[in-house]
């Protein structure tokens, strides 16, 4: 049911998987300095097409069916309007949250741009894609420059996500100073959070925010410890996510492992209690669906919500003889028990294979764009 735009014959471009998996998020050789800096700039609208599409149907085939994309790669309506079209083509649920660059002079019509998105694209909060603003935060931006994009995000009636907490960024308490000017809300979702005080931390509970922890990431790419004890200890369970696929495998079984080996080391020295198995799913499940606002919708297979289901095989090696369902999620499965993955009722993967794409195609499309973004940009990753 889509139809996949440039993808057979053309020169486009996917960012290279995993270039950045021996460099840290902050320095002169670094996920910021390679990625943001140096490959971005070099991106056309077809080429974030492409990184989009081929992203989008690596989670429906790892068994994602609901993602929000960080989408910091707005150099220009058209590269807005490529994104959106890629994720519409590619089936999946999304919540497409608009970044401004990170590279380059700040464009004085970046607002507008994102208005113009606002009103052209999502129209209706009913249909399979939904607007956020992903805000670079008060660590990254002034206070007033700050303040301006959460008033931007809620007079278009989208949800936020910003980064806080991010390494060396995050100690200068800047998400406290939010808070005391009154504008922490439920309708904000917090990604990272490791180097808060206790006192922001705080103030993100007490606001109604959700959070968002990226467990792999940011413990090799030394973002800082992540803190799910700390908000478990408050009552707010975390939702799971990747972040970025440079330096980490795009499925919830990595997460999951990884939250579940870092909180129960956490609790067992702290003398806290160890999450269970049902616990750490829930997270990568219906406190996602939270986090983008459609726990309304999906997260949970309960009478009134959509279809997004994703059967997963029992009969593998990796999960003989089974037991306990959750446990079997959590700590043996993997990709390659995802069998069968429906988004909104239609069915976009069964017996293992992705239903409604020309993989060769795609494949080949990525390979050249490859080649030609690193062109372009004049990037050379480091010998190993």
């Amino acid at each position: 049911h889509t139809r996949f735009r440039n993808v057979t014959g053309v020169q486009t471009c996917a960012l290279p998987i995993y270039i950045g998996t021996d460099v840290p998020l902050e320095g002169r050789s670094s996920y910021i300095s390679y990625v943001l800096h140096r490959l971005a700039p070099a991106y056309r609208p077809e080429d974030a097409y492409l990184g989009d599409l081929v992203s989008a149907i690596g989670a429906i085939d790892a068994g994602v069916t609901t993602l929000l994309d960080w989408s910091h790669i707005q150099g220009s309506p058209a590269h807005t309007d490529a994104v959106i079209e890629a994720l519409g083509d590619s089936g999946l649920r999304a919540v497409f949250a608009y970044g401004f660059p990170w590279w380059g002079k700040w464009e004085e019509r970046q607002p507008s741009w994102f208005v113009r998105a606002a009103n052209e694209h999502f129209s209706s909060r009913d249909q399979r894609l939904t607007l956020a603003l992903a805000a670079p935060g008060p660590e990254f931006t002034d206070f007033e420059v700050s303040r301006d994009h959460w008033k931007l995000a809620r007079e278009a009636g989208a949800r936020i996500t910003t980064h806080v907490g991010v390494g060396t960024y995050g100690k200068d308490g800047k998400v406290r100073e939010m808070g005391e000017a009154g504008l922490l809300g439920p309708d904000t979702t917090y990604i990272h959070c490791t180097t808060l005080s206790d006192t922001e931390i705080q103030m993100i509970v007490d606001s109604g925010g959700t959070v968002s922890l990226a467990s792999p990431v940011e413990m090799t790419m030394g973002h800082g410890m992540p803190p799910i004890q700390k908000f478990l200890d408050r009552g707010l369970k975390p939702s799971l996510s990747v972040d970025v696929e440079t330096n980490v495998p795009s499925d919830m079984f990595n997460q999951m492992r990884s939250v579940l080996a870092l909180q129960r080391a956490l609790a067992t020295s702290d003398g806290k209690d160890p999450m269970s198995t049902h616990d750490v799913l829930a997270c990568a499940t219906i406190e996602g669906a939270k986090a983008n606002g459609l726990d309304d919708r999906t997260g949970s297979l309960t009478p009134g919500k959509q279809a997004d289901l994703v059967l997963l095989r029992t009969d593998l090696l990796n999960v003989t003889p089974l037991n306990d369902p959750a446990t079997a999620i959590v700590v043996g499965m993997d990709t390659s028990n995802v069998d069968t993955v429906m988004i909104a009722g239609h069915v976009l993967k069964r017996g293992g294979t992705v239903l409604h794409v020309d993989w060769p195609a795609v494949r080949a499309a990525a390979t050249a764009s490859r080649d030609q973004v690193l062109a372009k940009s004049g990037f050379r990753a480091p010998s190993i």
